[in-house]
């Protein structure tokens, strides 16, 4: 099984965040999507496999990249990405292995901050956008998904196989969603628990994300099929 790290300027956590994850999970790849810090060298000691990206593309390519690294290692059979942040957790990586594995056998499992109900630890306004992005998105809504836009999630060689990612930003989340209902991948939800610490919350500009994630299934929602 291959883990892959999509990471931009994430030297102050990145080295703690593979660690953490090579301690049941020793095959990761880290995709250092054009940083200037030390996010490549940091990652490389903590053990993973890195590959750089020489200017950023964005969060959608460097999982594309990292995939498709992946998939060339021998036996490579599952796949999980994971951000490099420390919103996500090992041990919700193992129940969705174990999910993998249950008699309906889906290709992929995703995870949800809302399988039973309200998280409390997701703040409102990003609440409201992420159950906002699914309900305006036909693809989320048509395979039943609470928390299409988790950045946690495992797949199988057959998902690995298709995916081609072409939505470099952080609407490749919309895009993964399509390829699954495009594809009959099989997909099931898993419940996770997202660690929003004071340093994840302030990388990037998530309200401008968000609302770029409800564009988007606009967006979608209108284009010709």
């Amino acid at each position: 099984m291959w883990v892959v790290v999509p990471a931009y300027h994430e030297a102050s956590v990145i080295a703690d965040v593979i660690a953490d994850v090579r301690t049941v999970f020793p095959n990761v790849v880290c995709v250092d999507d054009g940083s200037r810090d030390d996010t490549a060298a940091l990652a490389l000691r903590a053990g993973a496999h890195v590959v750089t990206h020489p200017v950023n593309l964005g969060q959608g390519a460097a999982i594309q990249t990292g995939v498709e690294y992946a998939r060339q290692r021998p036996g490579a059979r599952l796949f999980v990405t994971f951000d490099a942040d420390g919103q996500h957790r090992v041990a919700d990586v193992v129940a969705m292995i174990n999910r993998m594995a249950e008699p309906d056998r889906p290709d992929i499992v995703i995870g949800t901050r809302f399988a039973h109900g309200p998280p409390t630890q997701v703040p409102w306004l990003k609440r409201v956008i992420l159950r906002t992005a699914a309900a305006v998105s036909p693809a989320s809504r048509r395979l039943g998904l609470t928390d299409a836009h988790n950045g946690l999630r495992v797949f199988n060689r057959t998902v690995a196989d298709g995916l081609n990612l072409t939505m470099n930003g952080m609407s490749h989340a919309s895009e993964f969603i399509s390829l699954i209902a495009e594809n009959h991948w099989r997909v099931a939800e898993a419940p996770v628990e997202i660690l929003y610490t004071d340093y994840s919350m302030s990388k990037g500009q998530p309200l401008l994300n968000g609302v770029n994630i409800v564009f988007d299934g606009f967006l979608r929602r209108r284009m010709p099929r």
